[in-house]
């Protein structure tokens, strides 16, 4: 049964929209020594990366990540699956495996009973145990909203790791999920989500990044990351700095959840979308205002960006198609070489 509780009303934020805007956070890192001096942390947070990764001494490497946000939805359960799918998919976008997962839970008691918390664990446990790994602890404090999230551990082995720093000239760029949580969420919040869009967020929210450690293992995936709360842009961005390319984008093969035109001359774009826009839209180049809305938009639990060598686009074609994933079993741009006098992401 579910429950009568609307966890949206008890928040300010929502899901990967709450995330402090890029160009903020780099004024937070900003002056700070990104390296640990460690020659075994292989990734920190130079780049931007999902996780950070440590070598251990058989060749393998440690993955650890952590993830958390106030409620995207209004269900208990459902807030549980999306905020753990969303933590465990960092260690899928490495080419990792998840091994162990801790709670992360803030909780308003004396505005939510901890019998809601209680469905909030349980939607997280549902979503671990379809990982394959335990909810093994965790750490709760009283707070004034609501917010629930994981630490997640996960292993690679070293030569399967994926970084923002991978991907190459030439190779294409596939999207595993579709853009548009964030614009539904707030017309969901703002109660003019219209019927035929019922569940189609939650759904795309709870399904599990797993294709990330398959992806990792054919060759030629040189790049994978997840596409969150600084929206394709943002996360497309971080990929073309790291690795030193630029991006053209087909907008017409980018997978959106429901046509989005109505929700968006409405004015339903999330803040988050205009935060993002803000912060990078200096390296992007011209696109109408419903394009920008629908890239720059916050996802939360959303699709792996997988870059991925011309050769090997059949062999992740297949198991895209394989995986149930037909419907983004072709490619939304290529990269380019960096050129100083183009944008670092293009509309073709």
């Amino acid at each position: 049964m579910k429950s009568s509780v609307r966890l949206t009303q008890y928040s300010s934020g929502g899901g990967c929209g709450c995330k402090i805007s890029p160009k903020v956070l780099d004024e937070i890192l900003a002056g700070q020594d990104r390296t640990s001096g460690d020659p075994r942390l292989l990734v920190g947070n130079e780049f931007r990366d999902d996780a950070a990764a440590y070598e251990l001494e058989d060749g393998n490497v440690l993955l650890s990540t952590t993830d958390f946000f106030m409620p995207i939805v209004d269900d208990p359960f459902d807030f549980g699956r999306i905020a753990s799918a969303n933590a465990i998919s960092d260690v899928y976008a490495m080419g990792g495996k998840p091994l162990l997962a801790l709670a992360v839970l803030g909780w308003p008691l004396d505005k939510l009973g901890p019998d809601v918390a209680r469905e909030v664990i349980a939607g997280s446990r549902s979503i671990c145990a379809e990982a394959g790994i335990s909810l093994a602890g965790g750490h709760s404090i009283d707070t004034s909203e609501p917010i629930f999230g994981l630490a997640v551990n996960g292993i690679v082995s070293k030569k399967r790791l994926k970084t923002n720093a991978g991907a190459q000239v030439g190779d294409l760029l596939f999207l595993t999920k579709p853009l548009g949580v964030g614009i539904l969420a707030t017309a969901e919040k703002k109660g003019r989500l219209k019927p035929q869009d019922i569940g189609k967020a939650t759904a795309s929210m709870v399904r599990l990044n797993s294709l990330g450690y398959d992806a990792a293992q054919l060759e030629g995936v040189h790049s994978i990351t997840d596409v969150t709360g600084f929206g394709l842009l943002g996360h497309l961005g971080e990929m073309c700095a790291a690795s030193g390319v630029r991006a053209e984008i087909d907008f017409q093969s980018v997978p959106m959840i429901t046509d989005l035109a109505d929700y968006l001359a409405e004015g339903l774009s999330p803040g988050g979308a205009r935060r993002n826009w803000d912060s990078y839209g200096q390296h992007i180049g011209a696109m109408s205002e419903v394009q920008r809305s629908v890239l720059t938009d916050p996802q939360t639990s959303g699709g792996l960006l997988i870059a991925v060598a011309e050769q090997s686009e059949g062999a992740l074609r297949e198991l895209l198609t394989n995986s149930g994933l037909q419907p983004f079993a072709q490619p939304i741009g290529r990269l380019l070489p960096p050129s100083e006098a183009k944008a670092r992401i293009e509309l073709a």
